[in-house]
């Protein structure tokens, strides 16, 4: 049987929605798609998170390597990384061409989970 991904959601548990719905829409340029009481579902293109207010979590950061939660590939990396640089995102590993052959880099948002954003290179 093949397997056919329809669409893909991240959830990610934060402790402070305002500020990290805040932090993806002024800094990482995601769109806001609709808010419920305790969530933001937002979007990059078809890169779809939700954030869920859970002020009681761990922190993202406190998990070291484990808070990276999405590798996202797009086309125009290069443009996106001077965009989000624009923005004054919390860039963590610059723009770099990698040996496994995708050009990528990586930011941090309030809560620590961090995103790698690349194209093929």
């Amino acid at each position: 049987m093949e397997r056919k991904v329809v669409h893909t959601h991240h959830v990610l548990a934060v402790k402070d929605l305002a500020v990290s719905a805040a932090y993806f829409i002024d800094k990482l340029g995601f769109e806001r798609n609709f808010t419920v009481p305790g969530w933001e579902f937002l979007m990059f293109g078809d890169f779809k998170v939700m954030l869920g207010e859970c002020s009681d979590a761990l922190w993202a950061h406190e998990t070291g390597d484990h808070s990276y939660f999405a590798h996202c590939l797009v086309e125009n990396v290069d443009e996106v990384y001077e965009e989000l640089q624009t923005r004054e995102a919390d860039i963590i590993h610059r723009i770099a061409n990698k040996p496994w052959g995708l050009r990528e880099f990586s930011v941090r948002t309030p809560d620590g989970h961090r995103i790698t954003f690349g194209a093929v290179i």
